[in-house]
């Protein structure tokens, strides 16, 4: 597999990704978006396999011990989350851009086994537009909140750990900065 043509991003919780990574899914069709799995519950409105691939813990834990995932995590301490090895090799054969969204944790693991990928890190404009992010979107408790955001403090120290450093400031200058770095442009 070429892990050229792979780019990961990652960043804090709620910096964003997910918002920048569904502007990408529906501007830049040639840009190919792995789909996590992951044993937490589905948000209003995410749908399985396009969002997430919803699994429990038992076939978690089997996709890990079988060697099928390329990266996982346990995220804040609750919900397993990864990426499924055969997804992204069988998008990279078809010669397609392959765009990773997935957690520092996993960021790490897939440096390990594609040292060569692009790897991103995608910064909020502020510490208090972080806070401000999480907390208005009002899918967490306040102690989720609390835990994330304890969370993002170690995320954003590992921003030195990247090739590149993208600030989300707005959404579609972002994705068009990060389109750009994977070599494509948007042909609207």
């Amino acid at each position: 597999m070429t892990a050229a043509s792979v780019t990961v991003l990652a960043g804090p919780t709620a910096v964003g990704k997910g918002t920048v990574s569904t502007y990408i899914r529906d501007n830049y069709p040639d840009v190919w978006l792995s789909v996590s799995a992951t044993t937490r519950n589905a948000r209003p409105g995410e749908q399985d396999g396009v969002h997430y691939f919803f699994v429990g813990p038992e076939r978690f834990h089997e996709l890990v011990e079988e060697g099928q995932m390329l990266e996982w995590a346990v995220v804040h301490g609750q919900n397993s989350y990864g990426t499924i090895r055969s997804t992204v090799e069988d998008a990279v054969a078809e010669g397609k851009k392959v765009l990773l969204e997935i957690d520092l944790q996993g960021a790490r693991q897939v440096k390990e086994s594609m040292p060569e990928a692009k790897f991103v890190f995608l910064a909020p404009p502020s510490w208090e537009e972080l806070v401000r992010r999480l907390v208005g979107r009002g899918t967490e408790s306040p102690e989720e909140q609390q835990r994330r955001l304890e969370t993002a403090k170690l995320e954003l120290a590992a921003e030195s750990e990247f090739d590149v450093t993208i600030v989300n400031d707005d959404v579609a200058r972002a994705a068009e900065e990060l389109v750009a770095l994977m070599g494509l442009k948007n042909d609207k």
